[in-house]
């Protein structure tokens, strides 16, 4: 297979829909999201219909599914109209801000634990009356990557403190949860029962699943100068797909997890592809945005 071909192939694989994305489930929201965390927080939390249209397109998506997805964003609050210099717009609402922030240092600044950073075990209760407190509260752990360890408990890496304290805080659940951190003292082998706290199976598919969509990606690139098109091509279903990764996978220590894990390997492309197309897909998505400003 030459350059060319090489390179052609890995854009339609890289253009794919979240193909992972549970039926019913909007397919084309988490693209957006990562357009707007990519670029709108530094166009003064804004971007065009016509500029997210046009980015879309880019990636092989028609406007009219585009937009039916950001009315579905804006109706969940994830994203709020607003019109500036007479264009119309989206911006994302102030908790999605919040929430791509704490984002931001897990996907770009993640730090694997170590067995020293010891552990963090959250416990709950939550009145009959207040259900739907109970639901967030496991959503939001989950979402911090806590594996549970019996009903109620709630068990995570103790270098994830200070964000699950924020992140509970923040979504106004702190009166329910208490917090402790420690180490695993007796009993039991400890890698069996992370095992049995973490579906690590399901961990692993995850991780392979990415490996094979985007080594190809990384394969093709490395030896020839890309457009800043095909970069944004290349580049924003990657960072979407790698999104969920690091909330799924709270980063285990090393010693704990099954010999070869795949997470590293997979951290490792994402890194050299993030390193080799975040820069000129940045160029072409502003080159669109502001063609359109």
């Amino acid at each position: 297979m030459d350059e060319e071909t090489a390179l052609n192939v890995a854009l339609n694989s890289g253009a794919e829909v979240d193909t992972t994305a549970p039926a019913g489930r909007d397919r084309l929201g988490p693209l957006i999201i990562t357009i707007f965390g990519l670029y709108a927080r530094g166009e003064h939390n804004w971007l065009s219909v016509a500029s997210v249209v046009q980015l879309m397109a880019d990636l092989g998506v028609e406007g009219q599914a585009v937009r039916s997805s950001i009315s579905r964003l804006k109706r969940r609050g994830v994203v709020r109209s607003e019109r500036r210099d007479g264009a119309a717009g989206y911006a994302l609402a102030e908790p999605t801000l919040e929430t791509l922030a704490e984002g931001d240092a897990r996907i770009f600044e993640r730090r694997r634990a170590t067995a020293g950073d010891g552990w963090l075990v959250v416990v709950f209760s939550v009145p009959e009356s207040e259900r739907e407190k109970r639901h967030a509260l496991r959503t939001s752990l989950t979402q911090l990557g806590f594996g549970t360890a019996a009903p109620g408990v709630w068990v995570a890496p103790g270098n994830l403190a200070t964000e699950t304290r924020r992140t509970l805080e923040r979504r106004g659940l702190a009166e329910y949860v208490d917090i402790f951190t420690g180490h695993h003292f007796a009993f039991g082998d400890l890698r069996s029962k992370v095992r049995a706290w973490w579906d690590l199976d399901e961990l692993a598919d995850l991780y392979a699943d990415f490996v094979r969509r985007h080594r190809p990606v990384l394969d093709a690139v490395a030896d020839r100068v890309t457009t800043p098109e095909q970069a944004f091509q290349l580049y924003v279903p990657m960072l979407t797909q790698w999104r969920r990764l690091p909330y799924s996978d709270p980063g285990l220590p090393l010693s704990l997890l099954p010999p070869g894990w795949n997470g590293v390997t997979a951290e490792a492309l994402f890194e050299q592809l993030n390193t080799t197309l975040s820069a000129p897909a940045r160029e072409h998505a502003l080159a669109v945005i502001h063609g359109h400003a």
